[in-house]
This record gives C-alpha cells, structure tokens and sequence, in this order.
C-alpha cells in the first residue's frame, strides 16, 4: 500500500473511532449536568457548570453496594461458567463416550434458546425452592445461560491439541484429573481469557433476570439499582449519567487490556478449528 493509501486508511479508522467514542464523551458530559441544564440546553453543549457532586449523589444514594454486588456476582459466575466449560469440553474432545455426540447437540440447544422465553420457567422454578430474591437465582441463571456460547469457543482449540502431550502424561503417572488440570487447563490459558472477558460484558450489563429475580435492594446490581434515580414526579438524569459512567468504567478498563487477547483467542480457536 503507498503513501496515500496510509493516509486515507487511517483517516477513515481515525473517523470510525471518533463516532464510536463519541457516546462516551456525551455521556460523561451528560453526567455533569442537572435537569435544567440537560433539557434546556444543547445536547452537545458543554456544562456551564460541572456538577461533580452527581458523582457524590449516587455514591450516597447506594451505588457502593450495587458496584460490590455487581463485582461479586459477575465474578463468581465467570469462575462457575468457564471452570464447567472447561471440564465439559474436556469430555466432550479428548474422552471417548457412546453420547458425547448427543450430549454436545443438546449444550447446542441452548443457544437457541431465547432470553424472555426462560424467564417464566425460571421464576417458577427459582419460586419452588426459595430463590427468589437470592442471589444465587442470578449466579446459576448466567451459568447456565452462558455455558453453550463459552463450550462452542473452547471446542476448536480443544480439537486442536495434540494427544501426545496426553499420552505421554499418562506415560508419566498421571491420571484423568492430572491430566485436566495439570497438563490441558494451562495449555488453553489464551481462549480462557477469551471466554472470561465475554462472559464477564454479558454479566455485568444484565438487566432482566436481575429485574426479574430479584427484589431487595441489598442484592441489586448497578443496572437495576439504576432505577433508585428514577422517581415518579422527577427524575435526577444527571445521576443517572453519572452512574452510567460508573457502571462502564470496568468493562472498558477491562477491554482497553484484554481487547487483543479477546481477538487472538477467537481468532485462534476459528483458525485451529
């Protein structure tokens, strides 16, 4: 490619980027401002005054618990989803069973599976055992959920490794679980981290089972609690950007790191595939 080919190149990436980041900056602009300001005044207009105490307002209004609740939550179904994920893909590539086939097409199922049509059964079910407005009704929903897309990632790379490393292992002394946790887990580290950070951007911005399930202020998540700053005679929108701000902070400290690795697991996973 020659010189100007560069240049238009990343005048055009430069453009795509400012359009892509130009939500960001209107909403922490947005979150400086009161009512008066964001109704009557431009949308792209600065603030004539910066309202950090929107910033201070939610933090007293709760969100403490809801950012704490969010972090545990996600985290602690991240762990469940891949650690499962990992041991069924195990079974299902490197194990040889009469229903292993059968097995993989129903995880399969569950992709297909629509969010709003589970949430009935779910409510049910969750209702019959008391865990309702229990935290735990969230964990194992987003486990389950997120296991059939986290188990399609691992299976190409677990396709790909050699059996040799196996066999020799086995050659060596070591047994079954030996050989899943002490030779493959680490082998497949890179699509691990893959998987989590995919697991960990759906969990943190879920909205209806958290709305659905739960009820207590104690165990809301920062995007249900959200709603605390909606009121019925008035609604405090500069709160509600300052805690929009806050809720995506993590997922974007945790992109601007992760991004490439996200990117080289897929891309290895679809190439060894």
């Amino acid at each position: 490619m020659n010189r100007l080919g560069y240049i238009l190149l990343y005048s055009f990436l430069g453009i795509v980027a400012v359009i892509q980041l130009f939500p960001l900056f209107w909403l922490f602009l947005f979150s400086l401002k009161d009512n008066r300001e964001i109704f009557s005044g431009s949308p792209f207009a600065l603030p004539s005054e910066f309202k950090w105490e929107n910033y201070l307002k939610v933090w007293e209004g709760g969100i403490g618990l809801y950012f704490w609740n969010s972090i545990w939550i996600t985290a602690t179904a991240v762990i469940l989803t891949v650690v499962i994920a990992s041991m069924a893909t195990f079974a299902l590539t490197r194990m040889k069973w009469k229903l292993s086939g059968l097995v993989l097409g129903l995880i399969m199922v569950g992709l297909m599976i629509p969010v709003h049509s589970a949430i009935i059964p779910l409510f049910s079910m969750f209702l019959q055992v008391n865990l309702i407005d229990n935290p735990l009704s969230i964990i194992i929903t987003y486990t389950a959920y997120n296991l059939p897309i986290t188990i399609m990632i691992l299976l190409g790379f677990y396709y790909t490794l050699p059996r040799e490393i196996e066999e020799a292992a086995v050659i060596d002394g070591c047994n079954i679980h030996g050989v899943f946790f002490r030779i493959i887990l680490p082998m497949t580290m890179p699509i691990m981290s893959t998987t989590i950070i995919i697991n960990m951007i759906y969990n943190w911005n879920e909205f209806v089972f958290v709305n659905t399930f739960i009820s207590s202020d104690k165990y809301k998540t920062l995007t249900v609690g959200i709603q605390n700053f909606i009121g019925q005679y008035m609604t405090d929108w500069g709160a509600i950007g300052a805690t929009l701000i806050i809720s995506i902070l993590p997922i974007l400290i945790a992109f601007i790191f992760f991004s490439n690795k996200v990117v080289e697991g897929l891309a290895s996973s679809a190439v060894k595939g």
